[in-house]
């Protein structure tokens, strides 16, 4: 009986240890061509305006069956394309992104929230000019599978989250121009 005892509990226990050596963290490196937060905002309530970032750098680590990740963003704010020249060096001035002075936004998380064993949002600081606020990312889409370009694993998700323009020192022209901008992330990334 004791025998029986000490074998159930070896075999448990070499259960747990190799488990836990198959759920280990990966680390996915942000693939900036394929990576593009946008931004959207009412324009006098004539339309939605819609711009995006062109340089985004970063990491993303996930653990599928620990329900565990981070994210680590960084975008060069002097990389905004509005489709228009003029109104790109609007948005980089002082009013706005101020890029002089702040050159990149970041957004670190500190959480990533699980459903079952797929990310669904992420919890985080979302640093503006300068200006950090928590925000939550809501997952609208989430993939992870081999590449079939690169020949590694790759995950790829849409986020999205809504943030005040006056929050981060950027709210001239409101109510005018909306306090509220919607921001959407399309990223991309390679397992390192």
């Amino acid at each position: 009986m004791k025998k029986t005892t000490r074998l159930t509990l070896i075999a448990a226990a070499f259960a747990t240890i190799s488990s836990a050596a198959f759920a280990a963290p990966e680390t996915y490196t942000i693939d900036s061509s394929h990576t593009f937060p946008r931004f959207s905002y009412s324009h006098f309530g004539y339309s939605k305006q819609l711009s995006k970032f062109d340089k985004t750098t970063g990491t993303i680590v996930i653990d599928r069956e620990a329900k565990t990740g981070s994210v680590d963003v960084t975008i060069d704010t002097k990389s905004v394309d509005t489709g228009y020249p003029l109104f790109n060096e609007h948005i980089q001035g002082e009013d706005f992104l101020d890029t002089a002075k702040f050159p990149t936004a970041t957004f670190k998380s500190t959480k990533v929230n699980f459903k079952g064993n797929k990310p669904v949002s992420v919890d985080g600081e979302l640093t503006l000019k300068g200006i950090t606020k928590p925000v939550n990312l809501k997952i609208e889409s989430f993939l992870q599978m081999p590449h079939p370009m690169v020949k590694k694993d790759g995950l790829g998700a849409n986020a999205t989250t809504k943030v005040k323009r006056s929050d981060f020192n950027m709210g001239k022209y409101a109510p005018n121009v909306g306090d509220e901008v919607t921001i959407d992330i399309a990223v991309e990334a390679i397992k390192q």
